[in-house]
């Protein structure tokens, strides 16, 4: 009998063994980003454990071979990654956006030109916190700070124009980004002194710079939910109705649907908009914002969704998203699948969506 047991428990041993996972660090990460195709197989079943996996080897790889924050990988990668805290993670990610503060910026702090870096790291700090903790850690508190010293005069912030549709492209959407996350920030840190006057510039800069697009009007009718004098209630419905008009048949939207009515836009030769082709920073970007909204949980348009990302994941654990406008490698997946899983959990598939009011 006791060989028997200890046979059992080598055989289980072993199991457990093989299904373990070691835990993806900045130095097992490879130096080249990998490449994201349209082609890649969808998945055979629905693997959380996936997207934990690629979201980390994404976000380290970004930040092994670029070196930076950026608004497309490793920022929401912490606005999503708590969420899937089953799934351990090295923390390197978070360790990095704070050694901005800590040592990038400890001897001079950031100036006008560099308004990019503390809208995106302090968004990355301080949707993390809201996803932890629930309160506001003393780094993104100060990164919050300093991006009102580099907000400019006209109210808005220097922000990279890469031709990379909808994220970096024009100043609207820094702007825009910064005053979500400001109206988000746990512990009312937008009625801090400091909040207030960069909230009131910042009012004067989308009244003299409205909004090219749809995109950038869901992201202006998300800020003005926690910011008031932004957007009204009829501005936020239309939006919405905008909105909840370009789900797909398949359930699922398109990134591209929401640039239709950007004039001036530049489009790559031979890349048109594809409207009609749902994807992941399409669908959770919609569904978040239709949350945010006010659409109700269970309500059967975002069921569809729902059933369109389950059903619609790749092997690697991401949702597929092409690059719109130019060639950028289609790294708008990893955004896109970052906000696939806040969808989820917007919509009460995953645990503690922490902006319900």
């Amino acid at each position: 009998m006791r060989f028997l047991a200890l046979l059992l428990s080598l055989a289980t041993a072993s199991a457990a063994a093989q299904d373990a996972q070691p835990i993806i660090t900045f130095e097992s990460v490879p130096e080249e980003l990998d490449k994201i195709t349209p082609d890649e197989p969808f998945a055979s079943e629905f693997s959380l454990k996936n997207t934990a996996l690629y979201l980390d080897r994404a976000a380290l790889t970004w930040q092994k071979k670029k070196k930076c924050a950026t608004c497309h990988t490793n920022m929401p990668y912490l606005f999503a990654r708590p969420v899937l805290g089953e799934f351990e993670n090295s923390g390197e990610v978070r360790a990095f956006f704070e050694d901005y503060r800590k040592v990038r910026w400890a001897k001079k702090d950031p100036n006008e030109n560099q308004g990019f870096w503390t809208i995106v790291v302090g968004a990355g700090l301080t949707f993390n916190d809201l996803q932890t903790t629930g309160k506001l850690s003393e780094t993104a508190r100060e990164v919050l700070d300093l991006l009102w010293t580099t907000q400019r005069a006209d109210g808005g912030w220097r922000w990279p124009d890469c031709n990379y549709a909808p994220m970096e492209l024009d100043e609207h959407y820094g702007a825009t980004l910064a005053a979500v996350i400001v109206g988000i920030a746990p512990d009312n840190y937008a009625e801090t002194e400091a909040a207030a006057a960069g909230l009131e510039k910042l009012r004067v800069f989308f009244n003299n710079d409205p909004p090219k697009s749809l995109h950038h009007r869901l992201m202006i009718a998300w800020c003005s939910k926690r910011i008031d004098g932004i957007a009204s209630d009829t501005d936020r419905s239309k939006a919405l109705e905008e909105l909840m008009a370009l789900q797909l048949d398949d359930g699922g939207w398109s990134t591209a649907g929401f640039l239709t009515d950007w004039k001036g836009l530049e489009l790559e030769e031979g890349r048109p908009l594809q409207t009609q082709v749902s994807d992941g920073y399409g669908t959770g970007f919609a569904i978040v914002i239709a949350r945010e909204l006010g659409v109700q949980v269970g309500d059967p348009r975002l069921n569809k969704g729902i059933d369109w990302i389950k059903s619609n994941q790749r092997e690697s654990g991401k949702w597929f998203t092409r690059s719109p406008v130019v060639d950028a490698r289609n790294l708008l997946s990893n955004a896109g699948t970052a906000y696939v899983i806040l969808a989820l959990q917007a919509c009460g598939e995953l645990p503690g969506w922490p902006l319900a009011e």
